[in-house]
């Protein structure tokens, strides 16, 4: 208990999310990543995670096992007015509290109606359904108030499931209920890797870890992979002073010994980080695309104010257009093929000289799923970069995976070579 509050230190949190159309592949649970965020700022552990159905038993369930593993549970979604909303009663019968109808709820739900000119319909009676002792926090986005249950030194926190009602809502009880608990919040910072594989990463990491782990306040650490890239999480629980310190301290040993193939120890994307090392030269690119189809283009000018840099985009997926548009050789296009370091070099220094860049970006590829051979299986794509004095850097890859998978691969290659001209002209 804090003494100021009387309240428990919720250190841990299990989020449920409810909604039988999170089970299916067309949406997708944003609430539990948003209450993430907001939990972990504040210095609470999501220790699990869960979906489920409309159906009260799952839910019954697995509010049982959230509450198990953690001293908050966070429960979003089914609280409206229709059958399948069974939230509120999954959760009164696991805790066996009767649901009592508020009076008050009601009159707020009839209010909202009338300020459109409707009357409310009967069914909106289930929305003033509460469990005995709990608090109902107010909802002025909606018709679905929140609830607030204390269950000894639990807590049990039910949100309505539209983000425009969950968020405000969420911030407004932290403000009120959690933060009153005085809890240390956890400070992170992300570090974006590539070029080398997650085990090479670890390797060359794990000399760190222990001392990590010994340092006061402690720096906790996860490598994760994603496409092309790997994350390392770096999170430590303290005052905002030492947290910025200690992850300081981390994250100059993580670029000691991981060197170049840190794209960025703050977290920013390998596109903003390409674009913010031309704009310091107050260089500018252009870009041939072919296997790739304009996904580089889309990424660099996913930053804003990319028009800095960027300076030409070309799509040159047939050989007439690379031939055309690029002035690549047709006779190095016979001899070495299509994807070849040659034909790719070509095509960066045609997209070059056309845009009168300081830097061209040529990618060319087979990313499947036909079109491969022996000698230039599915995923083979060749990158080449060539600098504003004529220096080029081309190399051919060997990627794995589907049609989409090649292509985001082929992308986060190329504008990783591009990162590395601009180091090494930096330098």
């Amino acid at each position: 208990m804090t003494p100021e509050s009387g309240l428990p230190v919720w250190r841990t949190a299990a989020i449920v999310a409810v909604g039988s159309e999170l089970l299916t592949p067309s949406r997708l649970d944003t609430n539990s990543l948003y209450l993430t965020e907001q939990l972990n700022a504040i210095g609470i552990d999501v220790v699990s995670k869960a979906v489920v159905g409309d159906d009260h038993q799952a839910v019954a369930d697995a509010f049982r096992h959230a509450e198990s593993r953690a001293d908050l549970v966070v429960i979003t979604g089914g609280l409206g007015p229709t059958d399948d909303d069974v939230t509120r009663e999954a959760v009164a019968a696991a805790l066996d509290l009767r649901l009592e109808e508020d009076p008050a709820i009601v009159a707020a739900i009839e209010r909202r109606f009338a300020a459109r000119g409707l009357q409310m319909p009967a069914i909106n009676r289930r929305q003033a359904l509460v469990p005995r002792g709990a608090r109902v926090l107010d909802n002025p986005n909606g018709t679905a108030p929140g609830l607030w249950i204390r269950d000894g030194d639990s807590g049990v926190l039910l949100l309505p499931g539209p983000p425009s009602e969950l968020k405000p809502m969420f911030e407004g009880w932290c403000q009120t209920i959690v933060v009153a608990g005085g809890v240390t919040p956890i400070h992170r910072r992300f570090i974006r890797i590539t070029g080398i594989t997650e085990s090479h990463a670890e390797e060359a990491l794990q000399p760190y870890y222990e001392a990590w782990q010994r340092a006061q306040p402690p720096v906790a650490a996860t490598i994760l992979a994603a496409m092309g890239q790997i994350e390392l999480h770096l999170s430590v629980r303290a005052d905002a002073g030492a947290a910025r310190a200690a992850l300081a301290r981390a994250a100059a040993d993580a670029c000691t010994a991981l060197g170049n193939n840190v794209v960025s120890d703050e977290g920013k994307t390998l596109e903003e980080v390409v674009g913010n090392l031309l704009r310091a030269r107050g260089w500018t690119l252009a870009i041939a695309e072919s296997c790739t189809g304009g996904l580089i283009a889309s990424r660099i000018t996913d930053v804003a104010f990319s028009s800095d840099y960027l300076q030409l985009g070309v799509v040159s997926y047939s050989n007439a257009s690379k031939i055309d548009l690029l002035n690549v050789p047709a006779d190095l296009i016979e001899v070495h093929g299509a994807v070849s370091e040659q034909v790719a070099t070509a095509m960066a220094t045609g997209a070059r000289e056309r845009a009168h860049a300081h830097i061209g970006l040529g990618v060319t590829g087979v990313a499947g799923p036909g079109g491969g051979t022996a000698r230039k299986p599915v995923g083979t794509v060749a990158v080449a970069v060539v600098g504003p004095d004529g220096t080029s850097r081309a190399r051919l890859h060997t990627l794995r995976g589907n049609r989409q998978q090649i292509k985001t691969w082929a992308s986060q290659v190329a504008l990783d070579s591009v990162r590395r001209m601009l180091l090494k002209q930096s330098g």
